[in-house]
């Protein structure tokens, strides 16, 4: 029997399962519509679809990089609670994704990672797994986000994730030789970084990575502030300029505090291991997640 979209339209409306589930469950039931019905309600998918209006409040942030520093993979997955973030079955599938990401370097985004085989059962996408987890578990899942870093030169990648789960942070530094990098002090730099990250969450890794639309709104607004006060003009820009430093400390990494030493910029730190090492060190990206955080 030929399957139409009219009929797969009703049984979608009827399910709230996927098209692509109705049009298998339609086609392996011969087009009947209440073996179908069944087939759906068996797999789980019924009632997953049933739960896709609920938030997704809590959940776990994964890290993942491997032995040599070379490549690292981080993701959020959100849940409802923190009772069922904290079940074997949701961090073992959160486990689960931070390593295929980390070894498929070219899915792009989330819909196509959800289209993809799960690693941990190429029986079914990445996505079913996910809505056979929500009808085993009994709450709204959703892949948040997910984002993959490799190094190709000398350096290091290292990950970090805050006790809890709900922070996590990869960050890649170059070095300009292969001693400086398989040394301790650059290595406990590196990781220092990933730390300063977790606990500041700036943005941005220096000025110049901060889009001119961004700076220019916060000037303007910086610049309405002071629009009325009855000083200079001169004396208005200075004002303007000092809350523009504050905010570059805030969101710019090479300008904040360093953590462990308040009267050091990170940036300074970057001169002087540099110096130390006697070689050109580089913070290159880094990335950071944090639970119901988005940039």
């Amino acid at each position: 029997m030929a399957i139409t979209t009219e009929m797969i339209k009703t049984l979608r409306e009827a399910t709230g399962a996927g098209v692509l589930d109705c049009k298998k469950a339609l086609e392996a039931a011969a087009g009947d519509f209440d073996k179908a019905t069944q087939a759906l309600k068996a797999k789980g998918l019924v009632a997953a679809a049933k739960k896709e209006s609920r938030q997704t409040n809590e959940g776990l942030v994964n890290v993942l990089v491997d032995e040599a520093g070379r490549l690292g993979a981080i993701v959020e997955v959100d849940c409802e609670t923190d009772f069922v973030a904290a079940t074997d079955d949701f961090k073992g599938f959160v486990g689960a994704i931070v390593k295929q990401v980390a070894h498929e370097a070219g899915v792009a985004d989330v819909p196509a990672l959800l289209a993809r085989p799960f690693a941990g059962d190429k029986g079914v996408t990445v996505g079913e797994s996910l809505t056979q987890l929500i009808a085993r578990l009994g709450e709204n899942m959703k892949l948040n986000r997910f984002a993959r870093v490799e190094r190709t030169g000398t350096g290091l990648v290292e990950g970090y994730t805050h006790p809890g789960s709900r922070i996590g942070v990869i960050v890649h530094v170059s070095a300009g030789s292969e001693a400086a990098a398989r040394s301790a002090a650059f290595r406990s730099l590196v990781h220092d970084l990933a730390l300063q990250i977790a606990a500041t969450a700036p943005r941005y890794v220096s000025l110049a990575d901060i889009p001119p639309a961004v700076l220019e709104a916060e000037r303007s607004k910086y610049q309405a502030q002071v629009a009325d006060e009855n000083k200079p003009d001169a004396i208005k820009e200075r004002i303007v300029s000092g809350k523009l430093d504050k905010w570059y400390e805030q969101i710019c990494l090479l300008k904040q505090p360093f953590v462990k030493d308040d009267s050091l910029k990170v940036g300074d730190l970057m001169t002087q291991k540099s110096q130390e090492l006697n070689t050109t060190l580089t913070i290159e990206q880094f990335i950071r997640y944090e639970l119901g955080v988005s940039e």
